[in-house]
């Protein structure tokens, strides 16, 4: 089971998201206070689940209403995703990907692993 770690950092604090092996699936922005960091982590259980994949690598894609995560590509050619709140916040951002198929991977793992996963203090 994966599990939201929560820590401190020489700005603020952030979390990333655990998959069951260990592997960082997502991360937050920085929050200036751990109640702010702990909504976020709210947010990402609440809207992970029902966020439909707006892929923006292919042409004439499909634009989505927030949530969603979005799959795009960076200025090093690789995958990356980023998921949206309602109100179009970026709420967790994931590593790059060299194929869209890994990169779709890790956003099945957050929509199983966040739903129940347990905050803990890193």
């Amino acid at each position: 089971m994966g599990k939201f770690a929560v820590r401190t950092t020489a700005t603020g604090i952030k979390f990333n998201l655990k998959a069951g092996n260990g592997e960082i699936i997502a991360t937050s922005e920085i929050y200036t206070t751990e109640a702010a960091c702990k909504k976020g982590i709210a947010s990402v259980k609440r809207n992970a689940p029902i966020a439909p994949v707006e892929n923006q690598t292919l042409e004439g894609y499909k634009v989505e209403k927030h949530p969603k995560f979005e799959v795009y590509k960076d200025k090093a050619g690789e995958f990356r995703f980023r998921l949206k709140a309602t109100n179009g916040q970026i709420i967790a951002v994931g590593e790059g990907y060299k194929a869209l198929a890994g990169c779709l991977n890790g956003i099945e793992s957050i929509k199983k692993n966040a739903p129940d996963a347990p905050i803990v203090k890193e």
